[in-house]
């Protein structure tokens, strides 16, 4: 992975200096409600979804001269008693757990209390039904008054600066937004909709609209929120501890959908730290690191999509892959305008899904999005959470699956974000050798926690649910398995079996699995595994990980290094391409050719084949021929499509301007981008192709062992016996009159119905013309067989006629 960079933290407006306000509590009456009553207790809430509030930002001009002051209804007033000073101390510091104990409005003898927090405050007035009292001023921002009625009414807060004077609700005079069963789930791990339940949600709560704040921090001793409401200054705001959960609470009235904030936390040792929100659902725009207040208002239009996505079993269906970085597709676009482009180039290439790498918010572009600091918000960089959905709606209704890459493995040190979140160790494991991955200088997660796995688990149904996302293709998967992964004897530390397997990822993984799989019908997770780990695409109730698929990394690295040989090396080396075979069906496999292959020194998939340029098209053709009819499921990065020479670069993408007529080889690309658009076509309409890829009922050699001709062919079978031959062809050599020994099935002859060297391809178009008569020649344990022309450097498909 790239070393990644540092982004600044959101900046500090500076606010206004206090001023001293009178000390007694002048009382007033006025002839207008200011709120709709309220009782004076309430049960806690029990529901965590409400209708979203639009934000509501207090105005900061100039109020004009303020009200004139009357006199007392002569009922009389008096100071409130004095605050403890603890309490004080606690609350000015950020460490109270408990500041609706002492803050908003409490029943006394004699009257109701109010208490408020009000840095900068000039003045601060109690507002009610027939009431108007001027609160006394304590100091440090604390206002206080004993108002003369028996039971807490209605009421608002006036609040007066030097330069402005606002009415607001007072957050403390709310009961908490979030219920008992929530707090219960979380404890305990369970909460499949975490979402829903921490984070900043806008809401009606008690009749006002407003945000409710929730924040996971067990270790702090206290927590604060700042925005761009309060001028990034929290002292205003702390909110409260909900028991040993470790949840943290506070509804803001007024706030709304747009705002900025983070919380302000205090640590173990009375030292601050300000950070992001872990479960922010919208974030600004790196290197800007504050979160955004955010609520969904996408109507979807992809029903029938969703309803009918899991009609057919992946592995038993037509699924092949285009890879996309969305911010280097079309540089410059956005979401919404992606989906203008990309579902109609995706489907005139035939692809039934696109992978995107990962598009969680990451600080540092360079990572491509595989160093992840906001797990719940799609990244900025292209728009707002409903802008995606958007993109994800007009792929679905172009008939195109959506995997996004997902990243459960690690995340970055950054200090506003996961880091020693609360002032320890908390997403990451308290052991630091458990902690630091070795390859990328980030952090691993703490699996074995159940609040940390809650954290994954809901994360990765919530893609699938509040994305509509059809697969998570989930990264680094070995990383996560293997306790001593990239690390040396003596920085590791066995298991409680002795063995080098981490347990608790075990365990994550198949939760994981099991929950997105019993939650969303027709959506497949892919495993990017690259050891002989076993069971990982087996259920998790016969002991397996419980993916859907696994990549093939053997069969990648190893057909890679055979097409980099020069032909008349390749005999040496063929049991490279024949290997794959062995294990084809220890696992449901999908073939990538991914960015991972055509960057950083790797070269481009063309570019990695001997020869002239004639040769370098003519093996990548032959390539992917190859490729698409191997048993297992394809996947190809962007710009192999068309044969692009330069290896991928984050920075600008794709060379689009090599398919532009006006340059003179753009016929070669055009050539290559159209037989993938043919390779698809035919590979969704022969079952053979997929219908069996994981059942060893589908395949038959007919010769894998021509190594002196460099010759690779092969049946494909569906379910119902119908054949398709592939023939691969590795030398520049035209071979005729080759002999195969072919099924008695095709007694009308076989036809070609795709040959990688046709001439609108950009190939030198040696065809087999007419159908392909079966003799009763015995070849290859067959008694039929067929004499046929191989083309250069080419792969020929053909079906009886």
């Amino acid at each position: 992975m790239t070393a990644r960079k540092p982004s600044r933290k959101a900046s500090r407006k500076s606010a206004e200096a206090p001023v001293e306000a009178p000390a007694e509590v002048a009382v007033e009456t006025v002839a207008e409600p200011a709120a709709d009553p309220i009782p004076a207790a309430a049960p806690a809430a029990t529901a965590t979804k409400a209708a979203p509030a639009k934000r509501a930002r207090p105005k900061r001009a100039d109020a004009g001269p303020p009200r004139p002051r009357q006199a007392g209804d002569g009922q009389g007033a008096r100071p409130a008693p004095a605050l403890d000073g603890a309490d004080r101390g606690r609350l000015l510091a950020g460490d109270h757990h408990a500041p609706h104990d002492v803050l908003g409005a409490h029943p006394i003898p004699g009257g109701v209390l109010v208490r408020a927090l009000r840095p900068f405050a000039r003045t601060v007035t109690v507002l009610a039904t027939g009431l108007r009292a001027e609160l006394h001023d304590d100091g440090d921002g604390f206002f206080s008054g004993v108002l003369p009625v028996p039971q807490v009414p209605a009421y608002r807060l006036e609040v007066a600066y030097d330069d402005n004077t606002i009415e607001v609700e007072d957050p403390y005079r709310f009961w908490p937004a979030i219920g008992e069963l929530d707090l219960h789930l979380i404890g305990e791990g369970r909460h499949e909709e975490l979402w829903r339940a921490l984070g900043a949600e806008p809401m009606v709560h008690q009749g006002v609209a407003g945000t409710r704040f929730t924040l996971w921090a067990p270790n702090a001793r206290g927590v604060r929120i700042t925005g761009d409401f309060n001028y990034w200054d929290g002292t205003g705001y702390p909110m409260r501890s909900l028991g040993s959960t470790g949840v943290w609470e506070l509804f803001l009235p007024g706030v709304g959908e747009g705002a900025l904030y983070k919380f302000d936390i205090c640590r173990p040792d009375g030292s601050h730290t300000v950070r992001a929100d872990p479960m922010a659902r919208r974030a600004e725009v790196p290197p800007a690191t504050a979160s955004i207040v955010t609520a969904k208002h996408h109507e979807w239009q992809d029903a029938d999509w969703m309803a009918h996505r899991g009609d057919r079993p992946v592995h038993e269906a037509p699924f092949s892959v285009y890879e996309v970085h969305l911010a280097s597709w079309r540089p410059g676009l956005t979401y919404r305008q992606l989906a203008e482009q990309l579902p109609a180039y995706v489907k005139d290439l035939g692809f039934t899904h696109v992978e995107l790498m990962p598009v969680s918010e990451h600080p540092f572009g360079g990572s491509w999005g595989y160093q992840v600091t906001g797990f719940y918000a799609p990244t900025s960089r292209l728009g707002t959470p409903d802008d995606f959905r958007f993109l994800v709606d007009a792929l679905h209704r172009a008939g195109i699956g959506v995997i996004m890459d997902w990243v459960p493995a690690h995340f970055p040190r950054d200090d506003w974000a996961l880091a020693e979140f609360d002032g320890r160790p908390l997403y990451e494991h308290a052991d630091p050798q458990r902690a630091a991955h070795p390859d990328w200088g980030t952090l691993e997660f703490d699996y074995g926690r159940t609040e940390v796995r809650n954290f994954l688990v809901a994360n990765a149904t919530y893609w699938c649910e509040e994305f509509h996302i059809d697969g998570l293709r989930v990264d680094a998967v070995a990383s996560m398995l293997y306790l001593d992964y990239s690390r040396e004897d003596g920085q590791w530390s066995p298991n409680e079996f002795g063995g080098r397997e981490n347990l608790d990822a075990v365990a994550f993984l198949q939760e994981m699995n099991a929950t997105v799989y019993r939650r969303n019908p027709g959506v497949v997770t892919i495993a990017e595994e690259s050891t002989a780990w076993d069971g990982v695409t087996r259920p998790t109730d016969s002991g397996g990980l419980g993916f859907g698929l696994k990549w093939n990394m053997g069969w990648m690295h190893d057909s890679l290094q055979y097409m980099a040989k020069e032909p008349i090396h390749r005999k040496y080396h063929h049991n490279e391409m024949t290997f794959s075979m062995v294990y084809a069906y220890s696992e449901n496999y999908v073939l990538p050719i991914s960015h991972d292959e055509v960057v950083h020194g790797k070269q481009a998939l063309v570019t990695k084949m001997p020869g002239d340029w004639w040769q370098r098209r003519a093996n990548h053709r032959a390539y992917l021929g190859f490729m698409w009819a191997h048993p297992g499921k394809q996947l190809l990065f962007m710009g192999q499509e068309f044969a692009q020479g330069a290896e991928w670069s984050e920075g600008h993408g794709p060379d689009w301007w090599l398919l532009d007529p006006s340059y003179g080889a753009s016929g070669d690309h055009r050539g290559v981008r159209e037989l993938v658009g043919d390779l698809n076509a035919v590979y969704g309409a022969v079952p053979a192709l997929w219908q069996r890829d994981t059942s060893p009922e589908g395949f038959s050699w007919v010769d894998g062992g021509a190594a002196e001709d460099n010759v690779f062919a092969f049946l494909r079978y569906d379910a119902d016996g119908s054949p398709l031959l592939a023939v691969s062809h590795f030398s520049p050599a035209v071979r005729t009159d080759y002999r195969l020994g072919v099924p008695e099935t095709g007694t009308e002859g076989w036809v070609e119905v795709l040959n990688t060297d046709a001439a609108r391809y950009g190939g030198g178009d040696v065809r087999n013309e007419e159908p392909l008569k079966a003799e009763a020649v015995p070849a290859h344990g067959r008694p039929c067989s067929i004499s046929l022309t191989l083309p250069p450097l080419a792969t020929v498909w053909f079906r009886p006629a």
